[in-house]
């Protein structure tokens, strides 16, 4: 017979593999939601130390999106035009804000508040951004700026400070490479990046960014391996379960709960 630790043990590793399963749902159905979800469930509902569940949630992006990104580089669905343009910003980013919370110190910052209330602020962007993202990119192309004879150049650096945002973001709080970027690619470039271009584009730039974010992190000591295992049994099926679903189940059907979701768990992060 097992000691009553042990089995509250197996419990909660199940109920880790249900929290991947949950997110691997809504990210096959919707292409968005991995980290945006992921790291307030394993806060608010696990009660998961935020550096530990951020740390933890890079390395769960990292392999997962280095799978998808694969899987759409197979496909010929990526830009890497605009991806080497993003990483001229974001991996620079990356590193400066790894500097940054290695000066400071993960863990304090993480006990502070400080990491909750930024990942807090940055799920209510998100939460507006999945909600408004169409809606945008309309408005956008009808600016007259984009007439303008400087608007190229214009777009290049908007290209990379976009990625030296997210490069900043992802680090952080391991938020910002699904919804956030994918609205900032739309915005930026509505025409030459059809709907699966811009997943598969947004996906393949956010892997070394999660990666650069993981080291930071595993070095600091905030990464849980364990948790991180159960997380990828979940979410794997996940995957390929939302994505069957998601030829019949349309995705403004879900994103409106998705995005009052994360508003929700902004507010009580800044909380």
């Amino acid at each position: 017979m097992h000691p009553p630790h042990a089995s509250a043990h197996g419990v909660i590793d199940w109920l880790n593999a249900l929290a991947g399963l949950l997110v691997g749902l809504v990210v096959g159905l919707t292409g968005v939601g991995g980290g945006s979800l992921m790291s307030p469930i394993l806060i608010l509902l696990f009660g998961i130390a935020p550096s530990t569940a951020i740390g933890t949630d890079l390395w769960f992006a990292a392999i997962t999106k280095t799978v998808g990104g694969a899987v759409h580089h197979r496909n010929e669905s990526v830009d890497f035009g605009v991806v080497r343009l993003l990483a001229i910003g974001s991996v620079p980013a990356a590193l400066l804000t790894g500097l940054f919370l290695w000066h400071y110190n993960v863990e304090r910052l993480s006990h502070a508040g400080t990491l909750s209330r930024v990942l807090g602020v940055v799920l209510i962007l998100t939460s507006f951004a999945t909600l408004m993202r169409v809606r945008l990119a309309r408005w956008v192309t009808t600016l007259p700026v984009r007439s303008s004879p400087r608007f190229p150049v214009m777009k290049l650096a908007a290209t990379i400070v976009a990625g030296a945002i997210l490069g900043t973001l992802v680090t952080l709080t391991s938020v910002g490479a699904g919804a956030l970027g994918a609205t900032m690619l739309l915005l930026l470039y509505p025409k030459r990046l059809n709907l699966k271009k811009l997943v598969g584009t947004d996906i393949t730039h956010a892997v070394p960014i999660a990666l650069i974010g993981g080291v930071i992190h595993l070095i600091a000591g905030s990464v849980n391996f364990g948790l991180l295992g159960m997380l990828l049994v979940g979410s794997l099926p996940g995957i390929v379960i939302g994505s069957k679903l998601s030829a019949v189940v349309p995705e403004r059907a879900i994103q409106p709960a998705l995005a009052l979701v994360l508003a929700f768990a902004g507010y009580k992060l800044l909380g």
